[in-house]
């Protein structure tokens, strides 16, 4: 889904990209405080492709949330610490927008001609900001420890 627009009343989907992709960074947060992860070892414990592993790992490496160690004992590791990094970062990183309905009424260039008296563009804005702020208050740390939410 990433670049593409989803029209008013579609809904937010998370792909796999989301769900493997948080699988498989809560993994490599777990094993890679000793060592750097291979997306072999990742593929082989949560089930997932290593071919489509690499694509995950390309994405979130893009977004600054993983880096790439070369080398014999190469892998990948945390770019940062996962208490700095949030759910909405990683979903953000693999799946684009998270806005579950795109009101062209909320920019100014893309303006809707009933933008001006439209009383459901406040709903689709407070329902967006509140998918937002629910995934950026949730870190990889909380979910790596388990922690209830």
């Amino acid at each position: 889904m990433l670049g593409i627009k989803r029209k008013e009343g579609e809904t937010l989907k998370i792909t796999t990209k989301g769900r493997y992709g948080l699988r498989a960074l809560i993994d490599l947060a777990r094993y890679s405080e000793i060592e750097p992860v291979s997306i072999n070892s990742i593929a082989t414990r949560q089930g997932i492709s290593e071919r489509y592993l690499e694509q995950l790992m390309t994405l979130l490496k893009k977004a600054g949330i993983i880096k790439s160690i070369r080398g014999a004992g190469g892998g990948y590791v945390l770019a940062k610490d996962m208490s700095d990094i949030s759910v909405g970062d990683v979903l953000r990183a693999l799946e684009g927008s998270l806005e579950s309905v795109e009101c062209t009424g909320f920019s100014q260039e893309d303006s809707c001609e009933a933008a001006g008296g439209c009383v459901t563009k406040y709903v689709w804005k407070r329902i967006n900001e509140s998918i937002n702020q629910t995934v950026n208050e949730i870190s990889l740390k909380q979910l790596v420890e388990g922690e209830q939410l």
